[in-house]
């Protein structure tokens, strides 16, 4: 992983220079010698450089190289952040850069937080998955090694980037989960990979087939029963404050390894996307992951319920009924209709074994959603309006948008089943609405409630400056900063 160091010193001359300045606003450039100057303020009169946010000129001389970055007007947290990630293209085959890190006009953060954020921006801007390529030549991996941030405060940043590098750790382990191929990451595979995690400091628990059977999971065992690979329930918990029984949250994660939507089989086309179908369980997983690597002042559980929903002589029926963890019915309607039903009985299962009075959870759960919102928000239901409100105010500090969509009786009464107390489907219309309703059934009264929609935000087509095409791990920064709030 990329190498993000801050110091007062000098850096070797070999290493890029990166100066950044804001709209109508002129770079320093007295770190640079006078050479090196003339040749920069020559480039940026020819390159009519403004300062404006994704404008960018590199200067190459001799052993020099330069390269001056704008970050537009008033540039914020993720305004810098984008700055770091756009970095990473230019600086792809040096091993070296040196960022000089000065006030920027307009900008209402210090030094120390101006250098935290560029670096958190190239350490998730620079993260590539290319675990299965065999013939890819040297050349074609990235040469960058290490980034320094030459700064005067360089004590101050280096101990506050911790918490930054540690979301990264998360952001940059999520993805790698999501766009882990489903032949590789079972939900065998899946559970031995987050009782690893006990290093860190969590508790962590896995239920195998055998204790959901005696516990009543009836309605992820029926998922899980057209697959040969066994069913798991991973519980995770964080205590950052020992003195406190409670939990300020909890986490609630669909972790379906892979979707073939069951006897009510999907489409071919873009089937090999459904390896995916689990990011909510990585988000879940990654955020209590940046917790303890934090070692942040909360308590929060976790609970992920990983399974495989795939076609065969056992699999679930369209017309089945199931019996749910909390004794509720459920008609099953469509078999693809499957991540409500195994977040039901973990909604069930965090609410009944621990004091929780507030659940957020989060799954891409409906292609409604994401045919609403496309790929620039994810959808929020909620129960209540200051959590929904926080969650929202998170979001846009991270990011992460969320955008509220609506429950009420009239969608939940269209999942009133004619033979059981539920059916798995509202009908052809407010899909995401009606889904939400449906995991509200098994919410008690009086807890807290927030359900993340992420169809359509989980991965990418095209990259951007802090993600590259595939797996974005939507979520994780989102959850860290609603967390701190």
């Amino acid at each position: 992983m990329l190498e993000i160091v801050f110091t007062k010193g000098k850096v070797g001359a070999d290493a890029v220079r990166i100066l950044c300045c804001a709209e109508n606003a002129r770079p320093e450039l007295t770190s640079l010698g006078k050479d090196t100057q003339e040749l920069v303020c020559k480039a940026l009169k020819q390159e009519k450089f403004q300062g404006k946010s994704g404008q960018m000129v590199v200067v190459a001389g001799g052993r020099s190289k330069v390269i001056v970055a704008g970050v537009g007007k008033n540039p914020d947290e993720i305004a810098l952040q984008k700055l770091g990630g756009s970095l990473v293209k230019p600086l792809f085959r040096d091993s070296v850069a040196c960022f000089v890190v000065d006030e920027i006009k307009g900008c209402k953060l210090n030094t120390a937080e101006i250098a935290c954020n560029v670096g958190f921006g190239l350490m998730i801007g620079s993260y590539r998955f290319d675990k299965y390529f065999t013939k890819k030549k040297a050349d074609e991996y990235p040469a960058l090694e290490q980034v320094v941030f030459q700064m005067k405060n360089a004590e101050v940043a280096t101990q506050n980037f911790k918490k930054y590098a540690a979301l990264a750790n998360g952001v940059r382990y999520g993805r790698d989960l999501c766009n882990e191929p489903a032949n590789y990451l079972t939900p065998q595979v899946f559970s031995e990979d987050i009782e690893r995690l006990k290093y860190l400091g969590l508790e962590i628990e896995i239920l195998g087939k055998k204790e959901l059977q005696e516990k009543g999971f009836g309605l992820l065992l029926g998922v899980a029963q057209g697959s040969v690979n066994e069913p798991k329930v991973a519980i995770l918990q964080w205590k950052g404050k020992a003195e406190q029984n409670n939990f300020d949250v909890a986490l609630v994660g669909k972790g379906v390894t892979f979707d073939s939507g069951g006897i009510s089989i999907k489409p071919g086309a873009g089937m090999g996307d459904m390896k995916g179908d689990m990011t909510g369980a990585a988000v879940v997983v990654s955020t209590l992951k940046v917790l303890a690597l934090q070692a942040a002042p909360v308590n929060v559980v976790g609970i992920v319920g990983l399974v495989e929903n795939m076609p065969s002589g056992s699999a679930i029926r369209p017309g089945d009924v199931l019996t749910s963890l909390s004794g509720q019915t459920v008609e099953v309607l469509n078999t693809d209709a499957e991540g409500r039903l195994v977040l039901g009985d973990c909604l069930t299962y965090i609410q009944d074994k621990f004091e929780i009075k507030k659940i957020i959870d989060i799954a891409t759960l409906t292609g409604a959603t994401m045919r609403a919102l496309g790929s620039e928000y994810a959808g929020i239901f909620s129960n209540d309006d200051k959590l929904c409100a926080d969650l929202i105010k998170a979001g846009e500090r991270s990011a992460e948008n969320l955008w509220r969509l609506p429950i009420n009786k009239a969608y939940d009464k269209m999942i009133d089943s004619p033979i059981a107390d539920m059916k798995n489907l509202g009908g052809a219309n407010a899909g995401g609405s009606t889904a939400a309703c449906f995991l509200q059934r098994f919410v008690k009264d009086g807890v807290k409630w927030a359900h993340l929609d992420i169809a359509g935000v989980d991965k990418l087509e095209k990259g951007t400056e802090l993600c590259p095409k595939g797996a974005t791990a939507f979520g994780v920064r989102l959850l860290n900063k609603f967390l701190y709030q």
